[in-house]
C-alpha cells in the first residue's frame, strides 16, 4: 500500500493507524534516508500503540523502549551496526520473544535478521510531503485511510 502525506504531522497520523492495528510480535523494518520521517512515523507508531512516553530517536542508545499502552515498543537505530552479528549480540531475539513490536530504523544494515517484517519504506517528495510505502504482515491488511 502505498501513501502521500504532506506534513509530519500526516507522517505521525498514518504510523497511529499502523500501531492500532498491530496485533504484537511484529517486526517494522523502516527504509529512508536520514530525515524522512521514521522517527515521526514511530512517534505515530507508539500513539497507535497506547503509549505515551515522548519518542525520541535511539540513534546513540541502539534501542528505546516504550511501555504502557497495549503492546510495548522497541524502536531500534542499526545505523551504527556492521553486521546482524551485532543485533543478535545485543539480544534481538529476547526483544522478538517479549511481545511487543519492534521498529527498526536503517534495517538495511541488519537484512537478513529482518525475513517476515513490516517494511516501510519513507521516501521525501518534497519539503515535507513523503509516499511511504507498507508492505507485508497480517495486520497491514486492515489498514485504511
Amino acid at each position: 500500500m502505498q501513501f502521500i502525506t504532506k506534513s509530519p504531522e500526516e507522517t505521525e497520523l498514518l504510523g497511529q493507524k499502523l500501531g492500532a492495528v498491530l496485533r504484537g510480535g511484529e517486526v517494522i523494518a523502516y527504509r529512508g534516508d536520514l530525515g524522512a520521517g521514521k522517527t515521526a512515523f514511530t512517534r505515530g507508531l507508539a500513539r497507535g500503540l497506547g503509549i505515551s512516553m515522548r519518542v525520541t530517536s535511539p540513534t546513540y542508545t541502539i534501542v528505546n523502549e516504550y511501555t504502557g499502552g497495549r503492546l510495548p515498543l522497541f524502536h531500534f537505530d542499526m545505523y551504527r551496526l556492521g553486521s546482524s552479528d551485532e543485533l543478535f549480540d545485543i539480544g534481538w531475539e529476547d526483544y522478538l520473544l517479549r511481545g511487543g513490536v519492534c521498529a527498526v530504523e536503517w534495517s538495511e544494515n541488519v537484512a537478513d535478521a529482518m525475513l517476515g517484517a513490516v517494511t516501510v519504506s519513507i521516501e521525501k517528495t518534497g519539503d515535507a510531503e513523503r509516499r511511504i510505502t507498507i508492505e507485508g504482515g497480517e495486520a497491514c491488511a486492515d489498514l485504511s485511510l
